[in-house]
């Protein structure tokens, strides 16, 4: 069986051919014969091994802006993929089918293609980057690692889209070869993240403050407001307040508005009102790129100068209808503007 699956990385013997993985923050301790939390990684005769590196379940070409990413490669494409499952169980999960099968049904299903060719695809479809997003992307680490070297060589960025549940030794990991991540901020609640995640807040935060204080990683921050969860002015502002003393007021945070999934089907949508009160908030705060999304229409989509408030980048949707920064700068006054090869 081990010879069709590919070694993992990031785990060390215990005694009695048990190993522990390092990979997330659960720090599964794995006896011979068993896989850990999340399904994907089985030790087999005190070797672990990933059970899903030949298991591609989605690859598509997308906006940058869909993951959502505003101030990296503005306007571009990314090859985004997934292989299937997840370290979290979170039950108003969008993508439920393909992250949470390994736990509910039992099943890793996809397709094997080689790391190579997922480089070649991007550029043939004109992207710029390759995003490993829709699940998570920690549990094919080993996967997007191949994937991110080569894509590297061939001049394309690699971005996560994560739950931010990595180990600083994943991180580390990455950093050669990872250029932007967006992390998933759920809320400032140890009960929210057990009750709806079945996981820990504190190593999410300790993540978002490794990547922006030890990393060249660009990061930006998504929170999901769910009415009744974390939509209260004092966790808002909790959330916010964070993000400013640990990241500094150039983090984008993006307040995006909620819609019934998966376990969670009784909650209506995010009300309009608190994501606007949400940026109220968060602008408050000292935030200087703030955003909403999951709304239509929405007037917060756009990036405006943080000094002179000139409009940058003018958005519908998750296209860029104009981008007016020039050598990363706002044209009318100067300013400096945070992010990642943000030109036109």
């Amino acid at each position: 069986m081990a010879e069709n699956l590919k070694e993992a990385v990031l785990y060390e013997p215990l005694n009695d051919k048990k190993v522990r993985c390092n990979l997330c923050n659960w720090r599964c301790a794995i006896n011979s014969g068993d896989s850990g939390r999340c399904r994907l990684r089985k030790n087999i005769d005190g070797k672990l091994y990933s059970l899903n590196y030949h298991k591609l379940c989605s690859a598509n070409p997308d906006p940058i802006e869909k993951k959502p990413l505003f101030h990296f490669q503005p306007g571009s494409r990314s090859f985004s993929i997934a292989a299937p499952g997840c370290n979290f169980q979170c039950v108003f999960c969008q993508n439920w089918q393909i992250s949470q099968q390994a736990i509910d049904e039992g099943r890793i299903d996809g397709q094997s293609i080689e790391p190579g060719q997922i480089a070649e695809l991007a550029l043939k479809a004109n992207c710029k980057s390759i995003a490993y997003t829709y699940t998570e992307p920690t549990v094919f680490m080993e996967f997007a690692a191949d994937c991110g070297k080569i894509a590297k060589q061939k001049g394309l960025a690699n971005v996560f889209v994560s739950n931010g549940f990595m180990t600083k030794e994943a991180i580390d990991l990455a950093s050669g070869w990872l250029d932007g991540i967006n992390v998933d901020l759920k809320s400032f609640s140890e009960d929210f993240y057990k009750n709806l995640c079945k996981a820990k807040l504190k190593p999410v935060l300790e993540t978002i403050e490794y990547i922006a204080n030890h990393t060249k990683i660009w990061m930006e921050v998504t929170t999901l407001v769910v009415p009744g969860q974390n939509d209260s002015d004092a966790e808002l502002k909790q959330i916010a307040d964070f993000l400013v003393n640990t990241c500094g007021p150039d983090v984008p945070w993006h307040v995006s508005r909620f819609y019934p999934q998966y376990k969670y089907s009784d909650s209506p949508p995010t009300p309009g009102a608190t994501l606007q009160r949400a940026y109220d908030i968060a602008k408050a705060a000292g935030l200087r790129y703030v955003y909403i999304g999951n709304l239509p229409s929405a007037k917060a989509e756009n990036t405006y100068c943080p000094k002179c408030r000139h409009l940058l980048i003018e958005r519908e949707g998750y296209y860029i209808t104009k981008n007016e920064i020039k050598n990363g700068c706002c044209p009318d006054c100067g300013e400096k503007i945070a992010g990642f090869e943000l030109n036109s």
